[in-house]
């Protein structure tokens, strides 16, 4: 159990750290091929903060164990929102200032709901895991295509100020783009196996494993990222990474690991885990975009105040489940 443990504590933190390298180096070498900041922001941004999720959830369908994958997917997306964009907002109100974001912000609404009606059967087939590849694939296409246009956003004028601070050099860019890959790989296996043991030892399922220490390992790099650029004031890449990484997840992440492994669900998860997941996407709807009209959207510190607590509870209603309290 101890070495289990340990592979956990171990591997969470060599993923953090390569998930940031892989991210560095993706952006720094997508900016050298001249690749516009609104499309890095939005593209490879939004799939290196995703690839820990990604690659834990692979693993764990390809090994049989599908709880992991699911709860590692839907456990991230509840700790984006609640978790990470709540800290976020704590350090500073946030703006929702980007037009590209507000049109997606309805778009990851719509996402969960499609990811809420697959689950309602209690099971992701193969079939559902193409649909939700397929619009994932259509998703990219209007992202691309956004990304291309040459229209002012927020978000690309953040991502550009980025680069005008720091960025790479081609060859090193490179080098971490490779490493940090490599070591993402590596250090996913490390994390999968000891959420596996610890799983075993104590008798709970893989899937609340997998939608608290594994989602919150594998959210790690969004949250380093956010809190940097709340504190910098860049509201919309801190806003940005909570929404890529989400649809991401739900789409990509789930969709991936359905088709390696199809996934029996338990009413559970609709029950209790999308049902919780909705709640906070709409709630992320709501207050950052509908009610406020034309206007920019702004969530406040009580706001964030709040989606902590929400987070926090849901987390002690799982643990008190897991051992019966």
């Amino acid at each position: 159990m101890t070495i289990a443990f340990l592979a956990i504590i171990s591997g969470l933190g060599l993923l953090a750290w390569s998930a940031d390298r892989f991210v560095e180096g993706a952006a720094a070498t997508a900016h050298h091929f001249g690749m516009p900041p609104l499309l890095i922001g939005m593209v490879i941004v939004g799939f290196g903060t995703s690839a820990p999720e990604m690659v834990v959830s692979c693993i764990s369908a390809y090994q049989g164990n599908p709880g992991l994958s699911l709860g590692n997917a839907y456990g991230s997306n509840i700790a984006n929102i609640a978790l990470i964009f709540g800290l976020t907002a704590l350090i500073g109100p946030i703006s929702v200032k980007s037009q590209v974001l507000r049109k997606e912000l309805p778009i990851l609404t719509a996402v969960t709901a499609l990811a809420a009606y697959q689950i309602w059967d209690g099971e992701i087939t193969r079939l559902d895991a193409a649909v939700l590849m397929g619009t994932f694939g259509s998703l990219m296409a209007w992202t691309i295509w956004c990304g291309l246009k040459k229209e002012a956003d927020t978000l690309g004028n953040e991502i550009e100020h980025k680069f005008e601070e720091k960025t790479l050099p081609p060859g090193r860019a490179a080098f971490w783009l490779v490493i940090g890959l490599i070591l993402l790989i590596a250090s996913s296996r490390v994390l999968v196996w000891g959420a596996v043991k610890i799983a075993q030892g104590f008798g709970v399922s893989d899937l609340i494993i997998g939608l608290t220490i594994v989602a919150v390992g594998t959210s790690l790099p969004e949250l380093a990222s956010s809190i940097i650029a709340a504190r910098k004031g860049q509201h919309d890449i801190a806003l940005g990474n909570v929404i890529g990484s989400n649809l991401f997840n739900t789409l990509a992440v789930v969709g991936i690991a359905g088709i390696i492994r199809p996934m029996r669900v338990g009413p559970e998860v609709f029950s209790r885990d999308i049902s919780v997941m909705a709640g906070l996407t709409v709630s992320l709807f709501v207050i950052g975009y509908w009610f406020r009209g034309i206007g920019t959207g702004r969530i406040n510190r009580i706001e964030g105040a709040l989606l902590i607590i929400c987070y926090i509870a849901y987390t002690a209603y799982l643990v008190a489940g897991a051992f019966n309290v």
